[in-house]
């Protein structure tokens, strides 16, 4: 058996920025265990496996397609980067004729649209709720030490826990913040956090202008540091519009990697989340 695979880099139009995202788009369902293994053989922090929903279709004509992603140890529920990948895949190397792609997903169905240089995918917002700090004190703890804390959110939907640091911080703190993912797994046994997103407030009146900043810390699923995350974005989105009071935010990512968003927070409880994609690797995998 023979399997196409693309990596490319999301949230980014610059090689080796962003999130890299491998994608392989298959003629037929595989196994689950199959699944795993590809994942882990790419080692990225997901690969997607595109499926037809409909036999007659071709990746060209098909406009609905199942995704499926996957880390190297597990499958997860929601990928922002690697779905903005698999569309990239679809539109660019498969030449798909339609003006939106519709991905069925253990999310519901995710929209990708082509805009100018980029695409906006359609995805549901994931408001998360205010913690008691002293809830969480060794999770906080292991992932910003003793560094101010200004407030402290979790999204139950996506087991992410939101970490404010203080305005009075620098954005230098969070670039430069040092986490042991060994640590911060530890810290956390009870299955309520899959992971933790630092964020802090943007420089909006500097150029380029960003809302907020933030980092992501998945060692739960297999990912130590997630460079870009478009699903934390689902929940960034909605807490930092909340406290900025604007639907459309420009957000950075500040790994070493990484990544710009630019978000739209919508009326009926979606968001657009656009980003660019750039191919590093075209390939073939053999089986």
């Amino acid at each position: 058996m023979e399997i196409p695979v693309f990596t490319l880099d999301a949230f980014t139009n610059l090689s080796f920025r962003g999130n890299p995202a491998a994608v392989c788009p298959l003629q037929r369902e595989l196994s689950d265990d199959l699944y795993h293994k590809i994942a882990a053989e790419m080692n990225l922090s997901e690969t997607a496996f595109i499926t037809r929903t409909n036999p007659s279709d071709s990746f060209t004509t098909g406009s609905r397609f199942r995704l499926r992603w996957f880390t190297p140890t597990t499958e997860v529920n929601l990928c922002g980067h690697a779905t903005l990948a698999s569309a990239a895949v679809l539109f660019q190397y498969n030449k798909n004729v339609n003006p939106t792609l519709v991905f069925e997903t253990k999310s519901g169905d995710l929209c990708v649209t082509q805009k100018e240089e980029g695409y906006i995918m359609d995805f549901p917002l994931n408001p998360p709720t205010r913690q008691d700090p002293n809830d969480f004190k060794d999770t906080i703890k292991a992932a910003v030490g003793n560094l101010p804390v200004q407030e402290v959110y979790l999204s139950n939907n996506t087991k992410k826990l939101l970490i404010r640091l203080a305005d009075s911080c620098d954005t230098s703190v969070l670039t430069h913040l040092k986490v042991d993912s060994v640590a911060l797994q530890n810290s956390e046994r009870s299955g309520r956090v899959r992971a933790v997103v630092v964020t802090m407030k943007g420089s909006p009146d500097c150029q380029p202008g960003y809302d907020f900043y933030s980092r992501n810390f998945a060692p739960w699923v297999g990912i130590p540091e997630d460079p870009v995350t478009g699903s934390a974005h689902t929940v960034l989105g909605s807490y930092w519009s909340d406290k900025l009071g604007k639907k459309k935010l420009l957000a950075y990512q500040c790994s070493s990697r990484g990544g710009e968003l630019e978000l739209e927070v919508r009326d009926d409880g979606r968001i657009n989340i656009a980003g660019q994609t750039i191919t590093i690797l075209q390939g073939t995998i053999k089986l």
